[in-house]
């Protein structure tokens, strides 16, 4: 590749250009009719009103259809279309964010969208296989303009040129790697390269494992892939959405413009933090706690933590009922306990069993010495008499309290807080101590994956919801009915003085019962399947793509894998940027315990963000430790090395580094321990040191952990020696361009000789 190349081609304002514009220009203008009818019909779908059930069902399907379409349409509004291919056939394509058709009676296809396989020679095709091709095009515009157009010929036996040739084939990819970043990932949709391409349109089911190190583009393949299998596999992936986890809300907040921009909405983002309905992780753990959390084993303490709350009498429970008292002991409660074990139900749901074994319990008592024949030992009550014993005891307050006491209802946040404020029981006193915290309403991320452990362990008492539930629709139904009621008074009144004949007109009374009637009135739930799956915890995702895998911790790949049944996943991450105390760190350990072999694993080698100055420098970092380490090998060179120095007042010197790196135009993060980000930010004008940092801010102040997987046009790493090898390696290889290094402490191996 040639750095250097300018992408500029505004010097040919030839035919070739004009053609261009004014195809876009019928592109935008099919774009903005589209719109207009898209919105034309939400508007009248929804003047519908009231009506009846199946025609509300078709209009709510509209409704949602149009919707979709018309937030695709106003996502891909710039840069609609980036690319042509013309094949030696003569036939000739437009690429596009989407796919358009033309308003004539064929539907013609106008552009293709990138992911349909005719689209695919725009990706794949070489000089040495054409795929067909005589000439790919590159289509770069502004807005609705176009600036640029770079040509490759594939067919070098043709003779035809525009003026627009790029020779290395090269510039388009060189100016996006080389642009300004803006706080926000782009797409790569224009320069997705063949490696990127066949991960992108691998098989929708299994596990595919992409490894790749810094710069490699696996988090935007990752993304792009999502779209891919959106578009191949719509109406199942529509209906069960597909879950995007990313490793911190800022990592979120960079990405999310990008599926948008590629005309999809319908995806959840999250982090692992925000995987429990209704709880969100804003507490911190020391590493040793969320290393504790994050071991399998802590499933089988959850298991125990439940067991130990199906208690058995102390050394028995008196309960007072009809002037006598009965007494349940250990022997007799452990025989309920364990009948309701065999079960193997969750531990709300076994409640009903429990409370069955128990009131069976204290009939046979009563029966026992109230119904005993003294003469022959025979019970002299009949069924009926035992069936009015049970229910008499049954609405008995202690009964029930001593219920509450041996089986009591849990909820997953009550259990798991009761578990941290007091391991002991459960843990060895090291773990123990790691983990201890007093009862509190903050919850950390390595918190949710227990969470959700406990959810499973304890399931779901829904008999009172069901109860509610009954209880509201009768209301309804007798609402309705009252309704139908004086509806049908008010036609007896009106017809009242007419002749029987005349008066044989339908009212809703004569049409509908009331049940259908309350049906009809029910309120339909129209948000979208990512929206459902956020607020549901049972939910089964159709695919779900985990950014930075390698950093999540057995418990939280139990919460995953509970989210997709199928296994049907994206696996993105680098080893060798695993940081996290918890991280499992091997792929193999990691789906092992899930699908054992039955995993696919492929590999980006190809650095395309970080200059080769500036991977030299990261590569020695991890040599220093591990010296067969290979990274990832970079595209290009900028020329500029990045620099290590010494200081003796580290805020001023960072001050003063700031304004030597911050560029005209992109983005600055100096990358701090977070115990000198308040000192380092008094020092930065506009800087902050937040939890969650705006990274469209020119200048930003992140700890490494907060940098995975984001990139900026300079970066400044200050006091290395305080980073882990994996944080330190994360750090220095978010630069696109400019990198300084800034110390008061000793430099870490590897940093050594460049200080």
């Amino acid at each position: 590749m040639r750095p250097g190349v300018e992408l500029s081609n505004t010097e040919f304002p030839d035919d070739e250009l004009l053609h261009e514009q004014e195809f876009i220009d019928g592109l935008y203008a099919r774009v903005d009719a589209l719109r207009g009818d898209a919105e034309d019909s939400v508007t009248d779908a929804l003047a519908q009103g009231n009506t009846p059930q199946q025609a509300r069902l078709e209009r709510d399907i509209l409704v949602a259809e149009r919707s979709g379409l018309l937030a695709a349409l106003n996502a891909v509004d710039g840069s609609l279309c980036f690319g042509r291919i013309d094949l030696t056939s003569g036939q000739g394509h437009h690429i596009g964010r989407i796919g358009l058709r033309a308003d004539d009676a064929e539907r013609t296809p106008v552009l293709i969208d990138w992911r349909a396989g005719v689209a695919r020679p725009f990706y794949l095709a070489t000089g040495h296989t054409p795929m067909g091709l005589r000439r790919r095009r590159h289509i770069t515009s502004e807005g609705r303009t176009v600036t640029a157009l770079h040509d490759e010929i594939l067919d070098l036996g043709d003779e035809r040129r525009t003026g627009h040739e790029d020779p290395s084939g090269d510039a388009v990819l060189l100016a996006a790697l080389n642009s300004a970043r803006t706080g926000r990932m782009g797409d790569i949709v224009q320069t997705i390269q063949a490696d990127q391409d066949r991960i992108i349109r691998a098989p929708h089911r299994g596990v595919l494992v992409v490894e790749g190190g810094p710069g490699t583009g696996k988090t935007a393949v990752a993304l792009h892939r999502a779209a891919y299998l959106l578009y191949e596999h719509r109406e199942l992936l529509a209906k069960r959405a597909v879950l995007i986890v990313g490793p911190n809300p800022a990592f979120l907040g960079y990405i999310g413009e990008v599926l948008p921009s590629l005309g999809e909405t319908g995806v959840l983002l999250a982090t692992v933090g925000e995987l429990f309905p209704g709880v969100k992780a804003t507490a911190t753990d020391t590493p040793e706690a969320a290393a504790v959390k994050g071991r399998a084993e802590m499933a089988d303490v959850l298991a125990e933590a439940v067991r130990a709350r199906q208690a058995l009498p102390d050394p028995v429970i008196a309960i007072e009922h009809d002037r006598d008292i009965l007494m349940l002991d250990d022997d007799l409660v452990n025989v309920a306990r364990e009948r309701t074990r065999a079960a193997k139900l969750p531990h709300n749901a076994a409640r009903e069993h429990f409370e069955g074994h128990i009131l069976n319990t204290l009939t046979d008592m009563v029966a026992e010495r109230i119904g005993t024949d003294p003469y022959d030992g025979s019970n002299l009550l009949d069924p009926s008499d035992i069936t009015q014993i049970r229910d008499e005891l049954a609405e008995n307050p202690e009964v029930w309290s001593a219920v509450d006491r041996l089986w009591p209802r849990l909820t997953p946040q009550r259990l798991v807080a009761d578990l941290l404020a007091a391991p002991e029981s459960f843990l060895p006193a090291e773990d123990a101590a790691a983990v201890r915290r007093p009862v509190t309403r903050r919850w950390t991320v390595a918190d949710v994956p227990l969470l959700d452990e406990a959810a499973e362990l304890l399931g779901v008492d829904d008999r009172i919801a069901r109860s509610r539930a009954e209880r509201e629709r009768e209301e309804q139904i007798a609402y309705a009915q009252g309704v139908l009621d004086v509806s049908y008074a008010s036609r007896t009144y009106e017809f009242e003085d007419k002749d029987e004949e005349d008066a044989e007109v339908l009212s809703a009374h004569d049409i509908i019962d009331a049940e259908r009637f309350a049906e009809r009135q029910e309120e339909d739930d129209h948000r979208s399947a990512a929206e459902r799956a956020a607020a549901d915890r049972t939910w089964a995702f159709g695919h779900i793509i985990v950014d930075e895998a390698q950093e999540l911790s057995p418990m939280a790949w139990r919460l995953l894998m509970r989210r997709c049944p199928t296994r049907s996943m994206t696996l993105v991450g680098d080893p060798a940027q695993t940081a996290e105390a918890a991280g499992v760190g091997s792929w193999s350990k990691i789906l092992a315990p899930y699908v054992e072999d039955r995993w696919e694993h492929t590999r980006l080698g190809v650095n395309y963000r970080t200059p080769a100055e500036v991977m030299d420098l990261a590569a020695a970092v991890v040599r220093a430790d591990d010296p067969e380490f290979t990274p990832p090998s970079s595209v290009r060179s900028t020329g500029a090395r990045p620099w290590v120095r010494a200081t003796g007042d580290l805020p001023a010197a960072v001050a003063e580094a700031v304004r030597e790196l911050t560029p005209e135009e992109g983005r600055l993060a100096v990358i701090a321990p977070r115990e000198l980000h308040r000192v380092l930010a008094a020092r930065l004008d506009g800087v902050t040191a937040d939890a969650e940092p705006d990274l469209t801010h020119r200048v930003v102040l992140l700890d490494p952990r907060q940098s995975k997987g984001l990139e900026f046009d300079s970066v400044l790493v200050v006091e290395p020696g305080r980073y882990g090898t994996s944080d330190l390696y994360v750090a220095l290889t978010r630069a696109t361009q400019h990198l300084g290094v800034l110390h008061s402490e000793p430099l870490p191996k590897g940093l050594e000789d460049a200080g």
